[in-house]
């Protein structure tokens, strides 16, 4: 995860604008900006900022990238309308939660990510975190739980319109349980 990233989901984590943030830590916004941007990343202020959030930056033993860094790929490969490369980003991000065990797998779901801006992928999203950390026996992160993450009606992700609607006993639980239709093989490792 770049810091760009960690200190933009902290502050959403924390509902809080970047003026709400540029005022906690009483560093000027235009700067909290660039840092979410990626070009201001100075140590010293990207730790202020997540502790202006109420956070703090830990190093956990992984290359891997976590929801929040998947959640950015999937925007842009779905407004590039690339959404075959959005579902294998989600791929990625199951074999990566797959990859970890214990606290490090827990590590990789626990940072909110920003909106795909598309509904269906940010409950799918929330799903597939919320089933691998299940399977590890690690609590789920409080933001798989948001309504926002949940759709008001089933859906399927819309990668294949060929592909048929999986029927309730082929969806994972934590998928069905957010209204998004995907074929639990679509997640079996190859």
């Amino acid at each position: 995860m770049t810091a760009s990233t960690l200190i933009r989901a902290a502050r959403k984590s924390q509902r809080l604008t970047q003026k709400q943030l540029a005022d906690r830590t009483q560093i000027d916004q235009s700067r909290v900006s660039r840092s979410e941007g990626g070009r201001d990343t100075e140590f010293g202020v990207v730790e202020r900022l997540l502790a202006g959030a109420g956070h703090r930056l830990y190093s956990a033993p992984t290359q891997r990238d976590d929801a929040a860094t998947v959640a950015e790929e999937i925007r842009r490969r779905l407004e590039e309308g690339e959404k075959d490369r959005a579902l294998r980003a989600l791929l990625q991000l199951n074999d990566n939660l797959l990859a970890e065990r214990g606290l490090v797998r827990g590590i990789l779901g626990l940072a909110e990510p920003a909106s795909t801006l598309d509904r269906a992928w940010d409950a799918a999203l929330a799903g597939l975190v919320a089933w691998r950390l299940r399977e590890g026996g690690l609590p789920a992160p409080a933001w798989v739980s948001d309504p926002s993450r949940y759709l008001d009606a089933p859906s399927t992700l819309d990668v294949d319109p060929a592909d048929p609607i999986p029927p309730p006993s082929e969806v994972p639980d934590e998928f069905a349980e957010r209204s998004v239709l995907v074929w639990r093989d679509t997640f079996a490792s190859v």
